[in-house]
């Protein structure tokens, strides 16, 4: 080897090796994921669009009632010219005789041609000059534009109406899928929360099960206890490193699953515990008018029955005559008999359907049946806003009352776990007696982290089913 690569070797064996820089992992608050949900989420961009062909609705309504201006061109290739030869003046002249004045007058018949009215003149007319007309030419080209403006059309008055109606129900459905959607991005945020608080109950646990294994592996080397006692200990060891394992699994589906929400393509991503949403405040009926009053499927179910009730005025609306104004300009290369190559007009068209053959009738009956629909719709909407607001007082109520036991429960299982280690410490316990407190005390621990989480989904619940669950845009 040549001196260059021996002194390179040396340098490089006594430099120490620079650690990688560690990785910084994102960590999201709550606020951070619903507003990042509400930019990114595929499912709000779909509802945003449809709000945005529906905002259409009402110029397309208005377009009826707005000026139609068309125009139009022809070429038409005829197999033959038509012309006329027409005189464009008259000479009277005297004739020698009355031979021109025609047959003599016949009084007993009708005037005609034949008996043509009056005493016979020598005078005649004679063309002063002809000019030829066409008629029909071989080549003819032609344009026009046409004018049509809606005066009176009873039909397009409701229907213009329905679609503002029908821009406030999407509108609604829209907000009310948006804040669906973020109410399932904070219960899946909450739970992926638990789910970390879980993982470092579970290491807590571990560590203590690994302390007790060395601490039996101490006392079975010396002899002072059986082999049971540290087989017992490394199996509450490998119990802890599974359900360490469980706990770490569960949290990383968990940001998966909110990763999905966010739109992200992955879940590099960290949580912190949020704070403890707070349920509306108020009596069950007063938080029961509330959802009456504010949830958006009540509000979009009340403006469905007003769109229902304007399309039976748009069907008897039908049956009134509509007026419209009229007129047109055009062009052509062949004059006819007007002797002009341009012609124009203005005029009124009235229009009165007298008999469809029974379609508004049916169409009358038909929104009868949607008023009906509307009507049911929103008393479902009501019912099931009521059902869920009272259900939602209960399941709160109730998760708020275990918590509070979880937590007494926990306290005396603490309690309960340093009177077993004193005992196993003197001797007087053993380590089935250590195993079990072990068990009662992660139980505790993981009683008060699964009640703390149903506490907060049911407050989170209650506000959404009183309609106040509203993150801001």
């Amino acid at each position: 080897m040549n001196a260059p690569a021996l002194i390179l070797m040396a340098a490089l064996a006594q430099t120490p090796a620079q650690a990688p820089a560690p990785t910084l992992t994102q960590v999201l608050t709550l606020e951070q994921v619903l507003q990042e949900a509400q930019a990114n989420n595929p499912d709000l961009q779909v509802a945003r669009a449809r709000l945005e062909q529906a905002q259409l609705l009402s110029r397309k309504a208005w377009a009826n009632y707005l000026p139609q201006i068309s125009a139009g061109g022809s070429y038409t290739r005829n197999n033959a010219e038509a012309k006329l030869q027409m005189p464009t003046g008259y000479y009277i002249r005297q004739m020698p005789d009355d031979s021109t004045g025609g047959p003599p007058f016949d009084p007993t018949k009708l005037p005609s041609a034949e008996n043509p009215p009056g005493a016979a003149s020598p005078y005649i007319m004679f063309p002063s000059g002809y000019a030829d007309m066409t008629i029909q030419g071989k080549n003819q080209v032609g344009a026009q534009i046409q004018l049509q403006q809606a005066l009176i059309v009873p039909a397009l008055w409701p229907a213009i109406q329905s679609t503002y109606l029908a821009e406030k129900v999407v509108d609604l459905n829209v907000e009310n899928a948006r804040r669906e959607l973020l109410f399932a991005v904070a219960q899946l945020y909450y739970g992926a929360a638990t789910l970390k608080e879980t993982v470092a109950v579970q290491k807590r646990l571990l560590a203590n099960n690994e302390a007790h294994e060395r601490d039996a592996k101490v006392r079975f080397e010396a002899g002072t206890v059986p082999k049971i006692q540290l087989v017992r200990a490394q199996i509450d060891t490998a119990r802890a490193e599974q359900d360490v394992r469980r706990a770490e699994n569960s949290y990383a589906s968990a940001k998966v699953a909110l990763a999905t929400l966010l739109s992200r393509d992955d879940a590099n991503f960290e949580v912190q515990a949020p704070e403890p949403p707070a349920p509306p405040e108020g009596s069950p009926e007063d938080l029961v008018a509330k959802a009456a009053s504010e949830r958006l499927d009540v509000l979009a179910a009340n403006k469905s029955i007003e769109l229902a009730k304007k399309g039976k005025q748009g069907a008897l609306a039908k049956y009134l005559p509509n007026l419209f104004l009229t007129g047109a300009y055009r062009w052509a290369n062949v004059k006819g008999f007007t002797g002009e190559s341009t012609s124009w007009n203005v005029g009124l068209a009235l229009s009165w359907n007298l008999f469809d053959g029974g379609l508004r009738e049916a169409e009358l009956k038909e929104h009868d049946s949607k008023i009906v629909e509307a009507k049911a719709a929103r008393r479902s909407a009501e019912l099931k806003a009521r059902d869920e607001v009272l259900r939602s007082i209960i399941d709160l109520e109730s998760a708020q009352a275990n918590r509070v036991k979880a937590e007494e429960q926990l306290k005396l299982a603490q309690e309960n776990t340093q009177l077993v280690r004193v005992n196993f410490n003197a001797g007087v316990a053993t380590q089935l007696d250590v195993s079990d407190a072990s068990a009662m005390l992660a139980g505790a621990e993981m009683g008060v982290v699964a009640e703390t989480l149903n506490a907060e989904l049911a407050a989170l619940r209650l506000a959404k089913a009183a309609g106040a669950f509203d993150p801001a845009k």
